[in-house]
């Protein structure tokens, strides 16, 4: 026992050494060594109170539960530590009548004085960390909302749990919200309110056609003919710079052919409809008009109307060459239409949130590649303007080839002359490519997240809605106005909606840590000896 004690002094007095402060690893390391210090201190004195009590004072003191299967020999005095808990109700139960202990417990076997519980065993071993550790770890495989209805039953507060287990409760408690609201969301597109007028309705039907297209078959032709007109239009936009396609008008210029003038014609005249469609049947016109992918939407229609009305009305408001600068310039913001393309397939959503999520990755990048940019042509000027045939006449001038040689394009046009200058390329593309592989890898893992994310999400959100189908054809859901109820409630389910949460539709809701997690007793596991109990917590 003295030894165990030097051990734990030793292991504090590291653990307070400068090279130990703020490093994850170091800490875990001896958070799991004290724990298991305490473990075998522990078993030494339980031995030792049997020893000195005898065989009657050991079994007044021990309390045998059965959970789901699985025995553990717990002690009263352990127990009463937290003595609000259900655990600790079961101290006293020599003392009470075998329906009283009935109360308590699912079972109870007056001849053996077992205690049975129709419980997870696997979460009861996590559940019994808090006698012995003061906190409580969730191991890996088990769900986080079933762990806390397990925490609940045995009326243990969620201020024991550990905080990165309070940490990753919170993620999944925000998908489920997030999935709760893609069910109601998938509801309302069905069924629609009953409350509703006959305009709601048939704005609502309106909005689900133009904006919704896996709401019905008319919503999803619909969205592939967006999808064809984006296309066309699209090419037609690139087909038309074909000089070889291209027809002189009466002042000899080359404009676009006529047939392509009308099917661009046809594709915003489709363009405008949907357009007004979808901001007539919104909900909110305000949110629609200032939403991202709307206002590109409104930037590919916009410029041909304004150049009709430019080519209709600029002759007699301005000279007809400023007329036909504003008519090309406007013509070029008609690729912003390829954007539309975004609207009809996810990936280019994911992308997009991808690439908002890992804005500071992309700000390091731009700043290494500034730093780089303005240290590198600054030498290469340095070194190169002696040359008589330099191609570095200014550091402005030079920034262009350190650009090039960073990003390892190396276009030929500038290119170092002198040894020290061609030394200092090699370094600067050596650089580029270190300064560019850096935030490579969390911008990938950002996508792949949000990417992973949308899917489950997807799948929960159709499982969910299968599966109320199925009770509802069984008589388990009674009217569609009471549900939309219950999945509103901010993600809080009940238990017959989360009943298979843990291990069918929700892989996210792994441990995402990655570690094993600490070894802890077995719920079988009962010490007989001090040399037993050294044994299993050092091994």
């Amino acid at each position: 026992m003295q030894r165990l004690f030097c051990l734990q002094r030793t292991v504090e007095r590291k653990r307070q050494l400068p090279s130990a402060a703020g490093d994850i690893s170091v800490e875990i390391a001896f958070t799991i060594l004290e724990r298991r210090i305490f473990g075998i201190m522990w078993g030494i004195q339980r031995t030792r109170y049997a020893d000195c009590n005898g065989s009657e004072a050991s079994e007044e003191a021990e309390i045998v539960v059965n959970i789901g299967g699985v025995k553990q020999v717990l002690y009263g005095d352990v127990l009463n530590r937290y003595p609000e808990t259900r655990l600790a109700e079961l101290v006293d139960c020599s003392l009470k009548s075998h329906e009283e202990i009935s109360s308590l417990c699912d079972d109870y076997d007056p001849d053996t004085a077992e205690i049975y519980f129709d419980r997870d065993p696997e979460a009861f071993k996590c559940i019994v960390e808090l006698y012995y550790y003061g906190e409580i770890h969730m191991k890996r495989g088990i769900c986080p909302i079933c762990f806390m209805k397990e925490m609940e039953f045995w009326k243990i507060g969620a201020d024991f749990l550990d905080e990165c287990c309070k940490s990753h409760l919170k993620e999944v408690q925000d998908e489920l919200a997030e999935i709760a609201e893609r069910v109601r969301t998938i509801l309302v597109d069905r069924e629609g309110d009953p409350s509703a007028g006959a305009c709601q309705r048939f704005q609502t039907s309106l909005w689900r056609l133009m904006e919704k297209p896996e709401s019905s078959v008319p919503a999803h032709v619909i969205a592939i003919l967006s999808f064809i007109f984006i296309l066309i239009s699209s090419v037609v936009m690139c087909v038309g710079t074909i000089p070889e396609l291209q027809v002189e008008d009466s002042e000899g210029n080359l404009t676009e052919h006529p047939t392509l003038e009308v099917i661009e014609t046809v594709c915003i005249g489709w363009f405008t409809i949907e357009y007004l469609l979808r901001l007539i049947s919104s909900p909110n016109k305000i949110k629609f008009a200032l939403s991202f992918m709307n206002i590109i939407d409104f930037m590919a229609i916009m410029p041909f109307f304004v150049v009709l009305i430019l080519t209709s009305f600029g002759a007699g408001v301005m000279e007809l060459a400023n007329v036909q600068q504003a008519v090309q310039a406007l013509r070029i913001m008609r690729i912003a239409r390829i954007f539309k393309l975004a609207r009809h397939s996810s990936g280019l959503q994911t992308l997009t949130s991808a690439l908002k999520s890992s804005l500071k990755e992309l700000g390091l990048l731009l700043m290494y590649m500034g730093v780089g940019v303005f240290l590198f042509s600054a030498l290469g000027y340095t070194m190169e303007q002696n040359h008589p045939d330099t191609l570095f006449t200014s550091i402005p001038q030079s920034f262009w080839w350190a650009v090039i040689t960073m990003t390892t394009v190396g276009y030929g046009d500038v290119y170092p002359k002198t040894t020290l200058g061609r030394c200092n390329a090699a370094i600067s593309f050596l650089c580029g490519v270190i300064a560019i592989a850096l935030p490579i890898h969390p911008i990938i893992n950002n996508f792949v997240l949000f990417y992973n994310k949308q899917q489950v999400l997807e799948t929960a959100a159709k499982h969910e809605i299968e599966l109320m189908a199925l009770r509802s054809s069984e008589g388990e859901l009674r009217a569609a106005p009471e549900h939309h109820e219950h999945v509103c409630s901010a993600g809080v389910w009940d238990s017959s909606m989360s009943s298979c949460h843990s291990e069918t539709y929700l892989p996210l809701l792994k441990d995402p840590r990655g570690g094993s997690s600490m070894q802890t007793p077995s719920m079988e596991t009962s010490f007989e000896s001090t040399a037993e109990a050294s044994e299993y917590f050092i091994s």
